[in-house]
């Protein structure tokens, strides 16, 4: 009964059947991202220094993710095949282990940055506000790295099953949660209200997040666990180590991992030459990463969805139905990304002033606004095209294409116009953009090259 409930994904009109699973998907990325949105918002209307100490914590808090990142994306491919071939039990094996093994991870790297975050945070800002910001906005982030992890777990496991509507729901409703408290936190008077708030300022910001995603992993996990979903884990399976499964939870998603961590201490490189040019620089492109987060969520949506279906075609050796799949995830990202872009194009000073009232951070983001969004085209179809990758097991491709973008590219490229050329902030911008050209050439070469066809996990 399970195996015909899945295989409506690899039958009838593939396009169609991608677009029903990357929509909800995509919806419930956007409501993810406004965790972030939302914060930023509120942030924005303490002050820019508030605003530049939550970007500083949040550019060295994405290093850890990438712990997430190597054993969530060795999941998918786990899941997908696995219950691709209609194997139940290792389906359910591999998603009890994800979470357990996850949030044992996610302890052990709390610790760690827990330890180091202040002395990261002065070697990018000699401003005492900025620090005190961050500190205030991080550590209870930290505290609660295990939860967030346990969040991503549950619902890739849930899309994965093919399932993309309940992750959405969970997603919205969290986000609800998030969207009300973080006013009512942060100010000792709600904005636009007579009402009452406890003023906790940016730790108000960070308490609210907490706990809009205890709300999210309390829900998906009761659905796994009570049998809601078409795969029902068991507590004593949460308790159990299975080294076969979590050897593969991190070598198969290491390519993957490397490269997200590549590109996180690319993004550090990039906040400290940013710093170079002052603190409305830093919360500029603090407003700039929270859009990018924002306008990247249809793209997150096709991936998802796109990488579900190459698993399940992969694990039924139907390769015509994985490279269909594939190519119409790239055109779709390429077509939303390019929309979304237009309107950056159109309204880059009011996209701004949703943000920030500040006159020297609006004028510095309106060109970065113009330049950073439409790169997103490029990421669109190389991510789209990158699908096969992620369903296959075969990532080392992501790796490759961040240190030729990132560290072959992007990074000299800004050295050269900081420190010899000493351009202005606008060549900030422009590396982002060549960073994007130098990705799809590498991940457009190695689709072509073709090893993804062959990898089974």
């Amino acid at each position: 009964m399970k195996a015909a409930e899945e295989n409506h994904l690899l039958s009838g009109n593939l396009k169609k059947n991608l677009i029903k699973l990357a929509i909800p998907t995509s919806v419930g990325y956007a409501l993810q991202s406004m965790y972030d949105m939302v914060d930023i918002y509120w942030i924005g209307k303490i002050s820019g220094t508030a605003v530049a100490g939550v970007t500083i914590f949040s550019t060295i808090f994405w290093i850890v993710i990438v712990l997430n990142e190597i054993i969530g994306s060795s999941s998918i491919s786990l899941i997908t095949q696995s219950y691709g071939k209609n194997d139940m039990e290792r389906t359910k094996r591999v998603i009890e282990q994800t979470l357990t093994f996850k949030m044992l991870v996610a302890i052990i790297a709390a610790i760690i940055v827990a330890i180091i975050l202040e002395p990261l945070l002065w070697f990018f800002s000699k401003d005492k506000l900025v620090i005190e910001a961050a500190l205030e906005y991080g550590y209870i982030r930290i505290f609660f790295l295990p939860i967030m992890f346990a969040s991503y777990s549950v619902n890739t496991a849930l899309r994965c099953l093919g399932d993309s509507k309940t992750p959405m729901k969970i997603m919205i409703f969290s986000s609800l949660v998030n969207i009300v408290l973080d006013p009512v936190f942060m100010f000792k008077r709600i904005p636009h209200t007579n009402l009452p708030g406890l003023g906790l300022g940016v730790f108000g910001a960070a308490l609210a997040t907490i706990l809009s995603t205890i709300v999210a992993f309390g829900v998906g996990f009761y659905i796994l666990i009570r049998g809601k979903a078409k795969i029902k884990i068991d507590f004593k399976g949460l308790f159990k180590l299975d080294w076969q499964i979590d050897r593969k939870l991190l070598t198969i998603g290491l390519p993957n991992g490397i490269e997200i961590l590549m590109r996180n201490l690319s993004s550090m490189l990039t906040l400290k030459f940013v710093s170079m040019y002052g603190t409305d620089t830093v919360a500029a492109i603090g407003i700039g990463s929270k859009l990018l987060g924002f306008a990247f969520t249809p793209i997150t949506g096709i991936s998802s969805g796109s990488s579900t279906m190459v698993g399940h075609a992969l694990g039924a050796n139907d390769m015509d139905k994985a490279k269909e799949t594939a190519r119409f995830a790239a055109f779709i990202n390429a077509l939303s990304m390019g929309l979304i872009s237009l309107i950056a194009l159109i309204f880059p000073e009011q996209i701004m002033n949703l943000f920030i009232k500040e006159k020297a951070v609006i004028e510095i983001g309106i060109p970065m606004v113009r330049m950073l969004i439409p790169s997103l085209i490029l990421a669109g179809w190389a991510i789209g095209l990158g699908c096969v990758f992620t369903g296959s097991g075969h990532n080392t491709p992501f790796l490759l294409a961040s240190i030729v973008s990132r560290w072959c590219i992007q990074i000299p490229f800004l050295f050269l116009s900081t420190n010899v050329l000493e351009l202005p902030v606008i060549a900030v911008w422009l590396s982002f953009l060549l960073s994007e050209v130098g990705e799809i050439i590498v991940v457009f070469y190695h689709y072509k090259k073709g090893i993804w066809k062959a990898i089974r996990v």
